[in-house]
């Protein structure tokens, strides 16, 4: 029994090897596509009036403030919306990876989320400091981030591999296959994203109560 479940852990792992080793130029092209959006969403903060840096300062503190306070989260409430916002992507990615002018809309849709996290850490650094800011950061965003980052990588870069199938070879029967293999991954990380949402609402805010009470 240990062997099986070992040589199937060994099937995924060359699997997951096998397919970054074919798509090692999409995945540098998504990466430096998300990096710049990362980079972009530093910088904008820079370029916020008062007002939004006040109610930046304003939410951040009051949320620290709750969980000291030992005021009750509604866990089912960050759950739902947790959920929705990961599925969202996820279907959005899908169904631009279905259509040839889809593909600037992979494009975008990675280099928003780089945007929103490099936006979302810069606005915590430059509200707490260096330090505690690090350490919110750590505690409230890495777990899923470590998870849906990759996820979404994946599912833009098999986006891009059924629109390249679908241009080299346009045999309807041959475009299907292609088509059904893309929504089996997708359905795979739509499974993924959600596990992300559950450790964001159960796991990241136990991580931070350590931190932070």
């Amino acid at each position: 029994m240990i062997n099986k479940r070992i040589y199937k852990r060994s099937l995924i792992s060359e699997a997951i090897i096998n397919h970054i080793n074919n798509n090692i130029m999409e995945y540098i092209v998504m990466i430096i596509i998300f990096f710049i959006g990362i980079i972009l969403g530093t910088m904008y903060i820079n370029n916020t009036d008062l007002t939004q840096r006040h109610e930046i300062y304003s939410y951040v503190n009051d949320f620290i403030g709750d969980i000291q306070n030992g005021s009750n989260i509604d866990s089912n409430k960050l759950l739902r919306t947790s959920i929705y916002n990961n599925l969202l992507i996820t279907i959005l990615l899908w169904i631009s990876g279905l259509t040839v002018i889809g593909m600037p809309i992979v494009y975008l849709i990675v280099s928003v989320k780089g945007f929103c996290i490099g936006y979302t850490i810069s606005s915590i650094v430059a509200t707490l400091g260096v330090t505690q800011g690090l350490k919110f950061t750590l505690s409230t965003m890495l777990l899923q981030n470590i998870i849906i980052i990759p996820s979404i990588l994946i599912l833009a870069v098999s986006a891009i591999k059924l629109y390249k199938a679908i241009m080299k070879d346009r045999r309807r029967e041959n475009i299907k296959i292609e088509i059904i293999r893309y929504t089996i991954i997708t359905i795979f990380i739509g499974v993924v994203n959600i596990i992300s949402a559950i450790i964001e609402t159960y796991a990241s805010t136990n991580i931070f109560k350590i931190f932070f009470t």
